[in-house]
């Protein structure tokens, strides 16, 4: 009989590698792109998702739940939040970022998508075990396991507060908007529950992609001979891919003959290309141009009346892509980088100029779900001295005559009507122009004159306009 020690036997299951989930993985990667980095989904989602395709790990259906799985994710984020808060025994802020993640990820294959319950939670688990170890991947179970006894209907009515007693609070856990947001868009959009919520829930569907056929480079019938695509509701020169799909595989976005561009965006470039001036109409300028949508739809129309487009962009990198968005143009234009508040050009020099201002962006929240728990309500008074400076050097560049249109991808009260009617004291001699009927066939305008569109109305981003003529 041998003297050596007999080895202890081992006791519970055999150790098991994790297995690996690509398009799991991929999706906490981009969500913690999101979350350390201030990174913006859409921007860092399609280069992880060429680089797996490439590498051979994901086909054209891991894409498609990879990008439902983030943008879900982070659209329903303060709801999940909310829910997951009833299943931890700490407040949330005391749970490491990259295990929320995986828990957010994890609530909303539960209760967002008809992932089956059991699928989902070892899913998460186990992704839990490739990026946070075995120990973190059992507190996840735990808690999946409880979110997963009720569905998404009957969480929300044991973590909402009722209607009646607190509104805004209701509509902010149900909806997944910040609180200050909810009370924002509901100031702009007035009107009852109906309306708000509409928008709310407008805010948290996956928007098409919208295309833009630059006129004098590229045809709309070009554009709707790609798969599923069809013709734009309000612009002529909108196609929108109602299934999506990769917008630079379309040869006309790969020549820059076409681009990406919501329809509001559009309408605002046309309305001011549209609007009648007093006089001549031979120079333009867009004094925010970057990254150049604008100004290549405001290339055509001026190129028709003769007219020489400048486009102005403070940013040298921002006014590189606006030179290549107008390459091509069929008229003559200028790109230059230059300070908006401090111009080099003289007063009065223009016969129309645009000035789609830098906002919080509270109008995308479609297409940019995480700027709504980036935001916060003080970056309203850090935008407001920038778009009023940029109105008034607006108001100033153009002659007696000549129209300026004031845009923002915002519909809150602070950056849309205060700076406008701000501006209108200070510079008494201007009048607002009626911004309606260069919109035509476009329902919910309101009274006028100025125009906010909504994404529940139009189908559009929440893109404000006003129009303002120079009388004297």
């Amino acid at each position: 009989m041998s003297d050596q020690p007999r080895r202890p036997r081992r006791t519970g299951k055999p150790y098991r590698r994790p297995q690996k989930d690509p398009v799991r993985v991929l999706a906490f990667e981009a969500l913690r792109a999101v979350d350390e980095r201030d990174a913006y989904a859409n921007l860092v989602l399609p280069p992880l998702l060429r680089k797996a395709r490439e590498k051979g790990e994901l086909d054209a259906r891991d894409a498609a739940l990879a990008t439902e799985l983030v943008y879900g994710t982070l659209r329903h984020q303060g709801t999940y939040d909310a829910v997951i808060a009833a299943c931890v025994d700490r407040p949330l802020r005391e749970v490491d970022p990259p295990v929320l993640d995986v828990l957010t990820l994890g609530a909303h294959q539960l209760l967002g998508t008809r992932i089956p319950a059991h699928a989902a939670v070892s899913a998460s688990v186990e992704l839990a075990r490739v990026v946070l170890g075995d120990g973190r991947a059992k507190f996840v179970n735990a808690v999946l396991r409880k979110v997963a006894r009720q569905d998404l209907d009957g969480w929300l009515e044991q973590v909402a507060p009722p209607y009646d007693a607190d509104p805004e609070d209701h509509l902010a856990v149900v909806h997944s908007h910040p609180r200050w947001i909810v009370s924002a868009l509901w100031d702009s959009l007035g009107g009852g529950r109906a309306g708000i919520e509409d928008l709310l829930r407008a805010d948290n569907e996956r928007p098409e992609v919208t295309l833009v056929a630059r006129p004098g480079r590229a045809t709309t019938g070009e554009l709707l001979d790609e798969q599923a695509a069809v013709p734009g509701r309000w612009s002529p020169y909108a196609v929108r891919l109602t299934e999506g799909g990769e917008p630079g595989a379309v040869p006309a976005v790969a020549e820059g003959r076409a681009g990406v561009q919501d329809e509001g965006s559009q309408l605002v470039a046309l309305a001011l290309a549209h609007a009648p001036v007093d006089g001549p109409d031979r120079f333009w300028l867009d004094g925010c141009a970057g990254p150049g949508g604008k100004a290549a739809l405001l290339g055509a129309p001026a190129a028709e009346r003769g007219a020489v487009l400048l486009a102005s962009e403070k940013q040298p990198h921002r006014a590189g892509l606006v030179a290549r968005a107008l390459a091509g143009n069929p008229g003559p234009y200028q790109v230059i980088a230059a300070d908006g508040p401090r111009p080099p050009w003289r007063p009065g020099s223009f016969d129309r100029v645009l000035v789609d201002v830098p906002c919080t962006g509270l109008g995308a929240l479609r297409r940019r779900p995480e700027a709504r728990w980036r935001r916060r309500p003080g970056d309203l008074d850090g935008f407001a001295p920038l778009q009023r400076g940029l109105l008034r050097t607006a108001l100033e560049s153009v002659r007696v005559g000549g129209v300026v249109g004031y845009a923002t991808c915002s519909p809150h009260l602070a950056e849309t009507r205060a700076v406008v009617g701000d501006l209108l004291k200070q510079f008494p001699d201007t009048e607002l122009v009626d911004a309606r009927p260069l919109l035509p066939d476009l329902p919910g305008l309101g009274e006028g004159p100025d125009v906010q569109l909504w994404p529940h109305l139009h189908g559009t981003d929440a893109m404000y306009l006003a129009l303002i003529r120079r009388t004297g």
